[in-house]
């Protein structure tokens, strides 16, 4: 038998394994309804990912509406409550890009906030005047008899509940834990949301810790389904708050979210699945100043609107702060589409399908779809009958582009599994093979744990093959005394090992 020809490698010598993940498909942009100039402008200011101050304005947006109404969807009526996770590495310009639509919230909070401590002092004297009077009538109480004991039963009955303090104006927290954003939720606005440039605080912070991540995990399921809240502790007793809604936009660093989703309660629960996730590619070095724009007007308009949608009265329980939205009905052009979509996309939730190995993200697609499309009906006209098929059509395209990425991003996780075990390898092959050549067999039976299994050493040889770690022999290639139908020479430094 002829010697195999020897393998050609680069003068540089095997490369760095690396972990490649395909592009993302453009942002929808033309989708964002009412919602794109302010998009557009605010992408043109900061010249970010585009993705970025979209996530942003349909967060705001959600957020301003959610009181108000909820929507029709296929199964049933649902908030229009949206919960965003936005992946981008530093300097990406994630807050030059969520300030613009934040602004006029803050200021309104700012003002609200400024009313409310006036209210405050004002319930303080109330209060007390309550309080001295329900005192000193409970203490003639105690020296009376008879009918004057009675009669204070009357005086206490006249004199009413306790004044009720003025509700936190706050609609918005950073890293609330879930005693904490119950509270808000009782003591204050009955629609809130969690929103941060720095969102690694609140998933890497006390609400999200093994101790308290799983109930954490249910109360966020629970709200986004408009479930109402439920809370039992020691001392304070039982209670259920209904008719609340939250919204929620984090912006983390790709290793804050890496780690998050890999973890398998997140998943598990369907926590991850009920976020519009996204990592945009990086504009990082094409940002040139003579190349940015901004748009005034069409950022004041966005924030007029805003305003104007705040300045609103919640349809609310002044009591018990209970939230009582319409019901936002689709027209039936609408319907038919989101039909039609969603079967579409349960077609390929079948086993083999495209959409598969992310079934927990693609079957909640549909439901994602008519939420956007009635952030963006709401956004333009509070009272608006019914969701258009116009709508509809914005937010399936939406919904089709974060549930790609949902499939990119699972996609590039198991490209992640598989270079760290062929790293693994590839540090096991120099460091502890004694033999210049290595097969699937050698692997399986020898080499580091996680490669026990054909199909896993089949693929970690490949990736170290592609990238120059090691060279293929020809079928029939003698092997430690044998003929070998496939084997594999190790290479190390641009050179065979031998």
């Amino acid at each position: 038998m002829n010697a195999p020809e020897p393998i050609p490698f680069a003068p540089e010598g095997p490369q760095p394994l690396v972990r490649e993940i395909a592009p993302g498909e453009a942002y929808p942009v033309a989708n964002l309804g009412p919602l794109r100039a302010a998009v557009e402008a605010v992408q043109g200011m900061a010249q970010a990912p585009v993705a970025i101050p979209a996530a942003s304005a349909l967060s705001v947006a959600s957020l301003a509406v959610q009181g108000f109404a909820d929507v029709e969807t296929l199964g049933g009526s649902r908030p229009v409550s949206l919960y965003a996770l936005t992946i981008a590495r530093s300097g990406e310009r994630k807050s030059s890009c969520d300030a613009p639509f934040m602004a006029e919230l803050r200021e309104f909070e700012r003002k609200q906030a400024n009313a409310q401590r006036e209210a405050h002092t004002s319930w303080q004297n109330a209060f007390a005047l309550w309080k001295g009077e329900r005192d000193r009538i409970l203490g003639e109480a105690k020296k009376a008899k008879g009918e004057k004991r009675t009669g204070a039963h009357v005086d206490l009955d006249a004199l009413g509940s306790e004044p009720s303090a003025p509700p936190s104006a706050d609609r918005t927290v950073t890293e609330p834990t879930f005693e904490g954003l119950t509270r808000l939720f009782s003591t204050g606005q009955p629609s809130l949301g969690i929103f941060s440039d720095e969102g690694g605080q609140f998933l890497g912070g006390h609400a999200m810790n093994s101790d308290n991540r799983q109930k954490t995990l249910a109360a966020l399921n629970d709200l986004w389904r408009g479930n109402p809240i439920r809370r039992t502790r020691a001392g304070d007793g039982h209670a259920t708050l209904y008719g609340r809604r939250l919204a929620v936009h984090l912006m983390v660093q790709p290793t804050v979210a890496r780690a998050f989703m890999a973890d398998p309660m997140a998943a598990d629960t369907g926590f991850l699945p009920r976020f519009l996730i996204c990592e945009p590619p990086s504009t990082i070095g094409t940002r040139f100043h003579a190349n940015a724009r901004r748009d005034g007007a069409v950022l004041g308009a966005f924030g007029c609107r805003l305003r104007a949608i705040l300045d609103i009265p919640l349809p609310m329980d002044e009591e018990t702060r209970e939230l009582s939205p319409r019901l936002m009905p689709l027209t039936p052009e609408a319907r038919a589409l989101l039909v039609r979509f969603s079967d579409a996309i349960e077609k390929e939730q079948a086993p083999g399908g495209d959409l598969a190995h992310v079934s927990g993200y693609a079957s909640k697609a549909a439901e994602q779809a008519a939420r956007i499309a009635g952030v963006l009906t709401l956004w333009r006209d509070l009272k608006s009958p019914a969701v258009t098929v116009q709508d509809m059509g914005d937010g399936i395209a939406i919904a089709q582009f974060y549930l790609g990425e949902a499939v990119r991003l699972a996609d590039a996780a198991t490209v992640s599994h598989e270079i760290d075990r062929a790293e693994a390898l590839r540090k096991w092959l120099l460091e502890s093979w004694p033999h210049p050549e290595i097969m699937v067999r050698d692997v399986v039976r020898l080499g580091p744990n996680p490669l026990r299994e054909s199909p896993k050493a089949r693929a970690a040889l490949g990736i170290l093959e592609r990238h120059g770690w090691l060279a293929p022999l020809d079928a029939g290639t003698v092997v430690r005394g044998a003929a070998r139908a496939q084997a594999w020479r190790i290479v190390k430094g641009g050179r065979d090992v031998v």
